[in-house]
């Protein structure tokens, strides 16, 4: 790993230029009726208008290798049993709950100082309500990761009516920062539904995603309300239930040909793992797939000798070549695209709400097994009708890992096959979870987000936890504190977001939505 740049004098900049955060103000110069792009907005090749698009593109999951290594991989790969850490000097990290400053300030001050100058450079570029609409999705796709990670953040207040910046950054709780993204979306969705028969040759050039296809952003956008409203039923289960109904009656990703992947000229996440070689995959992940008999392991992971071979989370490595020699890594290329949102993901939260008999278009069971069918045919994997009947594998008793410490404690006996009945509920939600988390990896942050919120999938507590009290031992971490940067700049806010939180700004206090009562 390449240490990024610090720089207070980087971060003051950002509090002057959008020192809160949230655009809905803008919406009025945007939804202009009858919300129709003009045949000049068409005919114009706005090249400041693309490199903002993709600006924001590369930010939903970053593609930057140093920003997405703290985020992806070293903060929420890690909390979500994904990623292991290789490198042997590395006394303080995330996986052990004692991050350094630094790493502390990356998930938080760089991805606000790179996402709202585009942002507003978007608005003050042009008046084409598609672009804009695009430009206020994308910025949900990366602020809703930003407030699971943190709880209450700047959202609502960046952008003053009177369309000046203010100096200072204001916090909104998670629950209005949820609300006012649910609206920003809705609004885009007015916008994008008038525009929907848009040529696609319109925005082809500057979308990395779906290449113009209004129609494919469209289910995009409902598919993230239905993930934002399942974060929700612990918390506010009516609601969750309205969002997510309509989410799915207005078309979600059903298909993979729809899913939401940024398509990158070099994937460089790749060198983290195959140069870099920082990083191995969690024991969590490959002991899950191993007690399962996976057929998907043989595209996702590299074997070491026979078998495939995760590292447990929270170690201190002694000997980084050792390390790397003794674990799996993930197969990934520079040319691979970067996930965003697949349709097994959106099949199995649609099965977690038919479980819930909310209306999502099937029977829990049907989505469930489709979403692995799904998954299965993402990953080019014959055998999806054996694998979903499989009623006696299960994670294994023992995890021995060839270097490092080990675990002896059964931590689930779930299987794959469903099991029909009311007082099967917590069983096949925890069927479902699992099943999500093999079909979205690498997805650390959104995994993290699922492990919170339900307890699934059960995982192994850290090896080695040196928050110092912070996060009781044989817990997980809830959320990530706010860096030290927000308490030297923007202290009276940062401040009363504290005070917005059900404890104090540590790793073991837990976000708003993360009130399921019976977690591991």
């Amino acid at each position: 790993m390449k240490h990024l740049k610090k720089s207070a004098q980087a971060w003051f900049l950002l509090l002057l230029l959008t020192a809160g955060s949230g655009c809905t103000d803008h919406f009025d110069e945007m939804n202009k009726n009858p919300y129709q792009v003009t045949k000049d907005e068409l005919g114009r090749e706005n090249y400041n208008v693309g490199s903002t698009l993709k600006t924001l593109q590369g930010l939903v999951v970053p593609t930057e290798e140093h920003l997405n290594q703290f985020v992806e991989i070293l903060a929420g790969g890690a909390f979500a049993g994904y990623a292991g850490s290789t490198i042997d000097t590395w006394a303080s990290k995330f996986s052990t709950y004692n991050p350094p400053s630094d790493w502390l300030k990356a998930p938080f001050v760089d991805v606000f100082e790179k996402t709202y100058p585009a942002y507003r450079d978007m608005f003050n570029q042009t008046e084409d309500p598609v672009a804009r609409a695009l430009a206020v999705l994308l910025k949900v796709a990366i602020m809703h990761r930003e407030t699971d990670i943190y709880g209450p953040i700047p959202y609502s207040k960046v952008v003053l009516p009177t369309g000046d910046i203010s100096l200072t950054a204001p916090y909104d709780s998670q629950k209005d920062v949820y609300n006012e993204m649910f609206n920003d979306l809705e609004n885009v969705d007015k916008v994008l539904t008038e525009n929907k028969d848009l040529s696609p040759e319109a925005f082809r050039k500057f979308d990395d995603v779906y290449y113009g296809d209004i129609g494919k952003w469209l289910k995009y956008l409902h598919s993230l309300q239905l993930r934002m409203a399942m974060r929700l039923v612990y918390i506010d289960p009516v609601l969750a239930q309205q969002i997510a109904e309509k989410a799915v009656s207005e078309g979600v990703i059903t298909a993979n040909a729809d899913n939401a992947l940024l398509h990158v000229e070099e994937n460089r996440i790749a060198m983290i793992y195959n140069d870099w070689n920082d990083h191995r995959v969690g024991a969590e992940i490959i002991n899950y797939m191993n007690g399962f008999k996976d057929p998907r392991r043989e595209k996702m992971f590299t074997k070491v000798g026979d078998d495939f071979i995760g590292m447990r989370i929270g170690t201190d490595p002694d000997d980084k070549d050792k390390w790397v020699k003794s674990f799996s890594k993930p197969i990934i290329t520079d040319s691979d695209p970067i996930l965003w949102m697949n349709a097994a993901e959106v099949t199995f939260l649609r099965a977690e709400g038919a479980l819930r008999n909310w209306a999502m278009g099937g029977e829990a069971r049907d989505l469930y097994e489709q979403g692995i069918r799904l998954s299965f045919e993402e990953k080019g994997v014959k055998g999806a009708d054996e694998y979903i009947k499989d009623q006696t594998s299960q994670y294994p008793d023992v995890y021995t890992p060839p270097v490092g410490p080990g675990y002896t404690s059964k931590l689930s006996d779930i299987t794959i096959m469903w099991e029909d009945g009311q007082p099967n509920f917590e069983r096949n939600l925890e069927r479902i979870i699992v099943q999500k988390w093999i079909a979205i990896y690498p997805l650390g942050i959104e995994s993290w987000a699922e492990f919170r919120r339900t307890g699934y999938p059960k995982l192994m507590p850290v090896a080695l936890n040196k928050s110092g009290g912070s996060i009781p031992e044989g817990t997980w971490i809830r959320r990530l504190p706010y860096p030290a940067e927000e308490y030297s700049l923007n202290r009276t806010n940062v401040t009363a977001a504290v005070g917005m939180l059900n404890g104090p700004d540590t790793g073991g206090t837990p976000v708003w939505w993360d009130n399921k009562k019976n977690l591991n």
